[in-house]
């Protein structure tokens, strides 16, 4: 296993055990609702849709080329942020960069 792909697994699993946890004690409209209590909040929520957007469009670019299907990971980046590109980045066959 690469360093990369050690580092993608880490980061996945401490993203997923906060991720979790946060859900269990605000649900998922409680976090979204979080984002939106002031202005400092909302920017940080803004930036995070932008990047998950252009997320988005690299994974459905890199999927096609790939030959892989990239609705799987667009829906959980829709629905639940960098979960979708760290499991595409996981799951990938390719050498992970770097």
């Amino acid at each position: 296993m690469t360093a990369t792909r050690m580092l993608l697994v880490a980061v996945s699993l401490v993203f997923g055990a906060y991720s979790a946890w946060a859900l269990w004690h605000h649900g998922y409209l409680g976090i979204w609702r979080a984002g939106l209590t002031d202005l400092a909040a909302g920017q940080i929520l803004f930036d995070l849709v932008i990047a998950c957007g252009l997320i988005a469009l690299w994974m459905l670019r890199d999927a096609r080329d790939a030959g892989r299907r990239a609705w799987p990971y667009l829906l959980l980046t829709l629905t639940a942020g960098s979960v979708g590109p760290l499991l595409y980045l996981l799951l990938s066959r390719r050498p992970a960069p770097g």
